[in-house]
Order: structure tokens, then C-alpha cells, then sequence
């Protein structure tokens, strides 16, 4: 993580703070990170929380406390004390810690890694109307939202087509319930209206099936137009969906190759250190785009819930497939010719595994098919 990182994480810290009712603050436009002087504690301090406490209304001790407990989780940051007045400083992971954490927890939690229990608390009700987008989209949202520990109810204005079925699609009620519901006031009706697909269900499933007509529905922003043509179906990496769909197949197919030839990943390779033989930094070598959105995959999850948006899950599957590629490209998993299996494959692999994890439990969200073999 570099200053430039750790000055980005802790303004984000700020942001959710301010957003949570935590910290009621105007939020700077950036925010300073210093290398520590001699004597100091840490790799890196910031005195944001003495900046920002007067505004607040607080004592800089307690929004540094604040600002503590949402940097200290993120990726590449191994402790934050806080010092002096209300300094925060930072010590950093050692090169591949950070890596090697976010590999086991793809290992240890599967397709479900990237859920978790941000909205437990919300009970959320949707209401959309009788049109395919707009059923494909809330059953979308509420896969999405079901991921971060909401309750979910959907209704819909009237009985939709006998294919919303298989499509995948399950409404809880019909007709228009009240705009709050008068068992819990505080989950009020949320609108989903996405621009309309112009098509029925049975038209498209006829046309596309199941997993185009999802990915083309879900893949554009609501407001944004749906492009439903056949150029779904093309089996080319200009297609983003068989692009991240054959991104998984490729990534599953690799632990069966490299069984053939004796070897499998572990849990504790590291990835970084296999770029050894280039003039690269290990975090500046073709696996580093790939670990960092792997790593970024629970904060897109999460923000997608809250946004109410699952185009943000389809992007970002897009992106770890054309990152998984490049640094399948760069760094073949697999040995060639007669060179021996080695450690650097063996934290490859890890890598490969973690991505197809990640694809897999991406498109699961979406209601669309992994399949190993493509």
C-alpha cells in the first residue's frame, strides 16, 4: 500500500463515517499521510481526526476512535494506534501478508465470500411493475441485498408471465401494499422501475435463454437501455458475458491440470514473490490488478446492496476476468514443456482459484450459470 493508497482508505473512512451518522463533519477533499517521524509509532500518521474534530463537535481522541474502527479492516493495513492528541498512525502489512489473508478467506468462504452482515438490521420491501426488466432487476437486488443480511419482501403491481419463473424470478405479493408497512414503519416501499426491456419474457427466453436474457437486463445501468441482441450468444471474448463465464471455466480448469501433472495450490503461497525473476516490484507485477480487485470484491458487493444496483456486480466481474487473463497470460499457472512444477506455480494456482471463486459466486448473485466446461 502506498501513501497515495492509505491517504484514499482513510478518506473513505471519513466518507462512511460521515454517511453512517457517525461523524457529522464536512468531508475533506483530501486527507494527508506522512511518513513517521523518528521515534513515532507506525509506518505512516495522519492528524485528520485533530482536523476534523472541531467541526464535529467532538474531542479528536473520539474521532480518531471513529475513523479507527473503518480503517483498521482494510486490506494492507496490519494495526492503527492512536497517539498524541488524536494522531492516527498506521503500520503496514509486510509484502503478500495482506495477499495471502484475502486468498485464504476466498479459500475458507467459497461463493460466498464478499457476503456479509452490513445491512442485518434493514428491512427492505421493493415494488415493481408487471415488465421483465423490472421483475429480472428486483429479484436481482433482492439476491444482492440477501448477500449483506437484509430482509427482503417483493411485490408486484399484478401477476406477471408463467416465464418470470424460469427465469429465475419469485414475487412475494401482488398489488400495491401500503407505502409503509404497519409492522415495521421503517421499511418503506422502494420503486423499481428500470427502463422497460421492450420485449416479453417468453420472447427473449425464445430468443436468448435464460443466462443472455438475465446478463443483457442486468448488465446496463437501470436507466439505461438494455441491449437484448443476439450478439449475447456470440462465443467471443468481445462478448463480456461468455467473456467472464469462459474466465471461470478456464480458472476451474487449471486445478484439474495441474493435478495431472502432481501439484495443487496451498493455502499459504504467496503470491507476490513469484515475479522475482522481473525487475518489478512484487506489487507492481501482473498479478497485482487481479489482487486488488479480488480484495475489492466485498466493498462492491456491499455497495451494490446499498445502491440498489447489480450492473455494479456484472462490471465487476468484467474486470476480474480481463485481469484474470492478463495474469494468466503474464504468469502461466500451469509449467510448459518440461519445466517442474514449482512454488511460483503453486501461488499462481492459488491466485487462479480465487479468481474462479469469485467469478462464480458473482454470477450466482446474478442468477446466471458457472459452468466448469464451456
Amino acid at each position: 500500500m502506498t501513501p497515495a493508497d492509505l491517504s484514499r482508505t482513510v478518506l473513505h473512512a471519513v466518507h462512511r463515517a460521515v454517511a453512517e451518522n457517525a461523524l457529522r463533519a464536512p468531508v475533506p477533499a483530501r486527507v494527508r499521510v506522512e511518513r513517521t517521524r523518528p521515534g513515532g509509532s507506525g509506518d505512516f500518521a495522519c492528524a485528520v481526526a485533530l482536523q476534523l474534530a472541531g467541526d464535529a463537535g467532538l474531542p479528536a481522541l473520539e474521532v480518531a476512535r471513529i475513523l479507527r474502527e473503518r480503517v483498521a479492516a482494510e486490506p494492507g493495513i496490519g494495526r492503527v494506534e492512536i497517539t498524541g492528541p488524536g494522531f492516527l498512525s498506521f503500520t503496514l502489512d509486510a509484502p503478500g501478508d495482506s495477499d495471502r489473508a484475502m486468498l485464504d478467506a476466498v479459500r475458507e468462504q467459497g461463493s460466498a465470500y464478499g457476503h456479509g452482515g452490513a445491512l442485518r438490521d434493514e428491512v427492505l420491501r421493493f415494488h415493481h411493475p408487471r415488465e421483465v426488466r423490472a421483475a429480472v432487476t428486483a429479484d436481482a437486488v433482492r439476491r444482492v441485498v440477501l448477500s449483506q443480511g437484509a430482509r427482503v419482501r417483493i411485490s408486484c403491481e399484478e401477476a406477471g408471465e408463467a416465464e418470470w419463473g424460469l427465469l429465475g424470478v419469485t414475487v412475494d405479493a401482488y398489488g400495491t401494499p401500503p407505502v409503509t408497512s404497519p409492522a415495521d414503519p421503517s421499511a418503506p416501499l422502494i420503486p423499481v422501475r428500470p427502463v422497460p426491456a421492450g420485449a416479453t419474457a417468453r420472447e427473449l427466453l425464445e430468443r436468448l435463454g435464460v443466462d443472455a436474457t438475465r446478463w443483457g437486463l442486468l448488465r446496463p445501468a437501470s436507466h439505461d437501455r438494455a441491449p437484448l441482441g443476439d450478439d449475447l450468444l456470440v462465443q467471443g471474448e468481445a462478448n463480456p458475458l461468455f467473456l467472464v463465464r469462459y474466465a471461470h471455466a478456464r480458472a476451474r480448469a487449471l486445478p484439474r491440470g495441474a493435478a495431472a501433472l502432481g501439484f495443487t495450490s496451498e493455502s499459504d503461497a504467496a503470491p507476490a514473490p513469484y515475479e522475482a525473476a522481473s525487475d518489478a516490484a512484487p506489487y507492481e507485477s501482473p498479478a497485482r490488478p487481479l489482487l486488488d480487485l479480488l480484495a475489492d470484491h466485498p466493498r462492491v458487493l456491499l455497495a451494490a446492496a446499498r445502491r440498489r444496483a447489480p450492473d455494479r456486480v456484472a462490471r465487476q466481474l468484467e474486470a476480474v476476468a480481463h485481469a484474470f487473463f492478463d495474469f494468466h497470460d503474464s504468469c502461466p499457472p500451469l509449467p510448459s514443456g518440461d519445466e517442474k512444477p514449482s512454488a511460483a506455480h503453486r501461488s499462481r494456482l492459488a491466485l487462479a482459484e480465487a479468481a474462479g471463486t469469485v467469478l462464480a459466486g458473482g454470477l450466482s448473485l446474478l442468477g446466471i450459470s458457472a459452468p466448469a466446461h464451456l
